[in-house]
């Protein structure tokens, strides 16, 4: 016999379950719109947007391509790469100083990092563009490399310190007295241990400037140079007669983010869970 406390544990189950299905269509069916009407003609897309197509036309992929997608694609994964590089990189040497070394000032150091936070993008556009047009790399990959990397630094580090603060102090005196150096240290010990915490900074990195659109709008105005966000936006304003093209061009953006978080979510979860638990 079903108690009144199992009936109350059961309901729960099952609203929880509803919340997540529910969740998951919420999510998952712009997604599937998205891809299916990537596959059908003009006709078919004006007349029952929600039917599926008859015949499956991926030449909107060729057309979309065509018309500058796979430019803006190779924009943006170069930007994201180099970028994702430099503010890893640099985020786990902070990290490092901050969480494994005693050095003077750490706190101050700690609070000007935390505070770079709150500095907003839309903010600082005018003074940038001056900055970046007396350096002379205004409309240029550099431009858009920088800034994603000074604005993803605060977070980065904030994240990758509060995971290195709770690994053990006792591998670092065996390191020392193994006659380790600080970089071998950071290198060889370390950053191996935070394999977890690196891979989920590198994925929401890679979120960040993969969908980033402001800076991209503001600092780039060579259609040769525009990553994806911008690019489809230009491309939604030509192809009024495409919509095919335009929905194959979003497919065609969203499949890497897709399959990058599908590959990483295991270490993206206990990542989070083990840095920002600590």
């Amino acid at each position: 016999m079903v108690t009144t406390s199992g009936l109350f544990r059961i309901a729960g189950k099952l609203l929880l379950l509803g919340l997540l299905v529910g969740l998951a269509i919420v999510v998952l069916y712009p997604l599937l719109w998205m891809g299916i009407s990537s596959l059908k003609t003009n006709d078919e897309i004006l007349s029952s947007p929600f039917a599926m197509p008859q015949a499956l036309d991926f030449g909107s992929y060729a057309r979309a391509w065509d018309r500058g997608v796979g430019q803006y694609f190779f924009n943006s994964a170069l930007v994201t790469v180099v970028s994702v590089f430099l503010t890893t990189l640099v985020s786990a040497w902070a990290a490092f100083g901050l969480s494994r070394i005693e050095i003077p000032f750490s706190r101050i150091f700690l609070l000007l990092i935390v505070g770079g936070l709150m500095l907003a993008p839309a903010v600082a556009l005018v003074p940038l563009v001056k900055l970046m047009q007396s350096w002379g790399i205004y409309n240029t990959y550099w431009a858009l490399i920088l800034l994603y990397t000074a604005f993803r630094i605060p977070f980065t580090t904030f994240l990758i310190r509060s995971y290195m603060v709770g690994l053990p102090r006792e591998v670092d005196e065996a390191a020392i007295i193994d006659g380790a150096k600080t970089r071998q240290i950071f290198w060889r010990v370390i950053l191996p241990m935070s394999k977890p915490i690196m891979a989920s900074a590198v994925i929401l990195h890679v979120i960040f400037a993969w969908n980033e659109f402001l800076f991209a709008l503001v600092f780039v105005g060579d259609d040769s140079l525009k990553t994806l966000p911008v690019g489809l936006a230009n491309l939604s304003s030509r192809a009024t007669t495409d919509f095919p093209a335009v929905f194959a061009g979003m497919a065609i953006a969203a499949v890497p983010m897709i399959i990058l978080f599908i590959l990483g979510q295991r270490f993206f979860i206990r990542g989070l869970a083990e840095g920002v638990g600590k």
